[in-house]
């Protein structure tokens, strides 16, 4: 082979091994990101699972659960359906877990 093309071989050798070394080194920070993002959730959770099944409130005010867990509306409403909690029907903002509100018959 001529020294012409081992150069080039080495050349592309080179750049497939940095594309490789930039793609695990971006989903090593995607990892990272999210752990991190599932661990500072985690608290705002729990308090949401205590407020929705506190007896005294059959449903909760938006606005005051995205106060009491510090997020803002888009963070509150991905978190209360992860949690397991519906908005209300009837067009206000209040939520309530779906075990303690379920959808009425016909509705779902």
């Amino acid at each position: 082979m001529s020294e012409t093309i081992v150069i080039a071989l080495i050349g592309v050798a080179g750049a497939i091994i940095g594309s490789i070394a930039t793609m695990a080194g971006s989903i090593f920070l995607h990892c990272l990101k999210e752990r991190a993002a599932i661990k500072r959730d985690k608290p705002r959770k729990e308090l949401l699972l205590e407020m929705l099944e506190n007896p005294k409130y059959q449903w909760r005010k938006l606005k005051t659960l995205m106060h009491v867990i510090g997020a803002d509306e888009e963070k509150t409403k991905d978190l209360l359906l992860k949690v397991g909690a519906r908005a209300s029907e009837d067009g206000q903002p209040l939520w309530g877990l779906k075990k303690r509100n379920p959808l009425p018959k016909g509705k779902q």
